[in-house]
This record gives structure tokens, sequence and C-alpha cells, in this order.
């Protein structure tokens, strides 16, 4: 991509066509950007509609395992520890251009497979195939999206990114919403085998996209030397780094405690959703018109509240909101333990962070060395959030065993995501400090 001033174009490189007129009224994209950026949004379109497809699939199962979540999210720990290494190997042996299509085929190839196997072995089989799609689509979530975001980062330099970025992002939640009203749509009147394979076909389109992405800027002058270069790094040197620096370990603090109250409101959801519906088709149906509340809550952030909350507030207490509204939820689902509480909860707090905590999170490592940057942040990403996910697993079956209620473990976990509160504004305040310094 072509570095540029964001200065008014010269006679040039004025607004050519309707689409970029018609573009530049909601990005600043300069002329020669403007079908890279069209790719890429496609790209993010096509993943996020997959993932949201099967999402609800994968969630329902959670009510229907409900009692053995914790065990499945145990072996969801146990496989990302496999897979991440694994990742990197590859990663670190082939370029973009190759490894990362071939990711996004070899999911769709997994699919076809799950399908094989929902037709031809015995409906006894039926619990332990859903297990183990669950596991496989806990990695799945991880790695699309961590491919997904490396590449664009790979292909836009900082100045595009800034400018580009967030309306890319947007067409992912786009796809997040079809994909959720897709698999709503659907969920009863088609058998999930279906779902399977529909949702394979977007990842062979976002394969293609990366593709042409890939070939319209490799071997280009003005772009990074890296392209044609298998990506570097490894899990240790990562790790080390993080460890050795108190502001990496808080923000390790602030996954730990962001996940416990996700993992939580996951486990409640779970259970008062098996509770209040006994098919799974309308089980499935229920989560992905969730899924689509939130995906269009999260757009609307997006577009119009993010970029002016930080600019407005500062970091600090933009990364307060989400902890807040946890913590408030779950004063108020713990005095009122009833479904519709924990569904405006979780349609809150999932858009909260996917809207507006997550790009602040990101801010975080603005201010890092490249190591700390893309070393130490992988190990975060994989190691503390899954391990967060089952170490507060096993917290919730252990609180459930003893006999708490839904309403007792809400109030267990309030002042927990209090002091996810103070966290995230000594972590917002730290960022300052150290922006101030550089």
């Amino acid at each position: 991509m072509t570095q540029q001033e964001n200065v008014e174009p010269e006679e040039g490189d004025r607004p050519v066509g309707r689409v970029h007129t018609l573009l530049r009224r909601f990005v600043d994209v300069h002329r020669d950007e403007l079908a890279a950026l069209l790719w890429a949004t496609l790209y993010g379109f096509s993943i996020f509609l997959s993932y949201y497809i099967l999402r609800p699939v994968r969630d329902e199962i959670s009510s229907a395992d409900r009692g053995n979540l914790q065990i499945i999210w145990t072996a969801v720990f146990l496989v990302m520890l496999l897979a991440v290494p694994l990742y990197s190997w590859i990663a670190s042996r082939r370029p973009r251009g190759i490894f990362v299509p071939l990711a996004n085929r070899f999911f769709a190839a997994n699919l076809v497979l799950f399908y094989v196997a929902l037709v031809v072995l015995p409906e006894s089989a039926r619990p332990w195939i859903d297990r183990v799609f669950y596991v496989w689509a806990s990695v799945f979530a991880l790695f699309v999206v961590t491919v997904y975001w490396g590449f664009l980062a790979d292909v836009f330099d900082q100045r595009q990114g800034k400018r580009l970025f967030p309306f890319i992002a947007v067409g992912a939640s786009i796809g997040g919403i079809a994909g959720s009203a897709a698999a709503g749509a659907l969920s009863q009147v088609l058998p999930v085998f279906a779902l399977l394979l529909i949702a394979a076909v977007p990842l062979e389109v976002g394969a293609r996209c990366v593709k042409v992405l890939h070939a319209n800027s490799a071997g280009r002058s003005d772009v990074r030397p890296t392209a044609e270069l298998p990506l570097p790094g490894n899990a240790l040197s990562g790790i080390q780094a993080a460890f050795r620096s108190p502001y990496l370990l808080a923000i390790a603090a602030y996954l730990a405690l962001m996940t416990f109250a996700s993992t939580v409101l996951y486990f409640q959801q779970a259970d008062l959703i098996g509770e209040a519906f006994a098919d799974r088709g309308e089980r499935r149906a229920f989560y992905a018109w969730i899924d689509l509340a939130v995906n269009v809550l999260t757009v609307v952030l997006q577009v119009a509240v993010t970029a002016r909350i930080i600019k407005w507030i500062g970091l600090a207490a933009s990364l307060v909101l989400v902890p807040a509204v946890a913590a408030i939820g779950f004063l108020s689902l713990g005095i009122y333990p009833l479904l519709a509480i924990l569904v405006g909860l979780q349609i809150l707090y999932r858009a909260g962070r996917y809207g507006i905590a997550k790009p602040a999170r990101e801010v975080l490592f603005t201010v890092v060395d490249r190591e700390e940057r893309y070393k130490s942040k992988a190990f975060l990403d994989a190691a503390v959030y899954r391990g967060g996910d089952l170490v507060s697993g096993w917290i919730y079956a252990g609180l459930a065993a003893i006999g708490l209620s839904v309403g007792a473990i809400a109030l267990v976990a309030a002042p927990i995501a209090a002091v996810w509160v103070g966290v995230a504004w000594t972590l917002g305040r730290r960022h300052e400090a150290i922006a101030a310094e550089r």
C-alpha cells in the first residue's frame, strides 16, 4: 500500500467514480487504496459470516452438555497449548500468501469432515461429535481473528490502519450480523449438518480475497519488504518479555479479570437457556438472535461512538466502561436472576467488549516495543485468555457444586468485576503516563 499524508488531494488524486465518491463520505480512502479497502472489507465480512453461522451451533452445545462444560473448556485450553506452537511453526516457514489461505481452507475442510461424521456415524456418537466440534470451534474462533488482523496489519501500514481499519471492522461486524440472522432463520428449518456446509463457503471466499490482496501488494517497492517472508518470532521470547514488564503484567491482569466475567456470564447463559428451551433447534435460534443483537449494537458503537468516547473521556475512562457494566449487571442479576436480565446484560457486555473495550485495549500496545507488541501479545491472547477461561470455568463449576444458584454466583462475581474496574483505570493511567514520557 502507498504511504500518503492525510491532506487535501491534488487534481490527479481527486475521487474518481461513484464508489470512491460514496465511500469518501464514510472513510478517508485514497484512490489507489480503494480496491484493497474493498477486498479487505469483503475478507472480514466473509470470515465473520462463517463464524457467526457456527457460533450458535457451538453455544447450543454448551446448553445441551452444560454439566460437562468445564471439562470441555479444559480440553479447549490443552488443544490451544498444542495449536499455538504449531501455528507459529507453520507461520515461520510459509509466506502469508500461502499460509493465510491455507489456514482458511484447512478450517473449511474440517467443516466438511464434521458434516460427513454427522451423516455417517450413528446417533449414539453425536454427543462426542458435539464435544469435539465445540473444542474445534473455540480454536477456530481464536485463530481466524488472529490471522485476519495479522494479515491486514501486514498489508496496510500504520497511517493507513488508522484511517481504514474502522471501516474494515464495520464490514466484519456486518458479516457477523448476516451470519447471526442466517443462523437464526435457518436453525429451525435446516439440520445442523447443512449449517456446517453453508459456513464453509465464506471461508473459501476469504481465502480468495487474501490471494488478491497479497498479489496486489507483494513485490511493490512501497510495501513492507517482509511481504514474501515467513512471520518472525517465537513463543518463549514473548513470555519472557511479558514477565519482565509491569505494564504487560497489568494488561494480563485486565485480561484475566475480563475472562472471569465473560466465563461466568457464558455459564449462566448456558444454564438459563438450557432450562428455558427443551428443543435444540429453538436454542440455536435463540443464541443466534442474541448474536444478531450484539453485532448490530457493536456496529452502532464502532461507527458512531467508540472513537469519540476515547477522544472525549480518555483511554482510562474508556477501559472502565465495560467492567462497570459487568459489576452493575452482576449485581442486578444477583437480585433478579431472570433470563431477560441475563440476555440484556449479555448483549450490553459483549457489544461493549467488541465495540469499545477491544479497540481501547489494542491502543495499549501502541506504547510498547515491537517484540512486546507482537510476541508478548500473542502469548497474552492465547495463554492468559484461554487459561483464564479454564480457571474461571472450574471456579463456576465449584460454586455450582456447593449449591450456589445463578443469582448467588452473580453476587460473588460483582465485587470481582469491581476489582476489574480498578485495574482498568490504573492500566489506562499507566498507558497515558508512558505515552507522555515518549
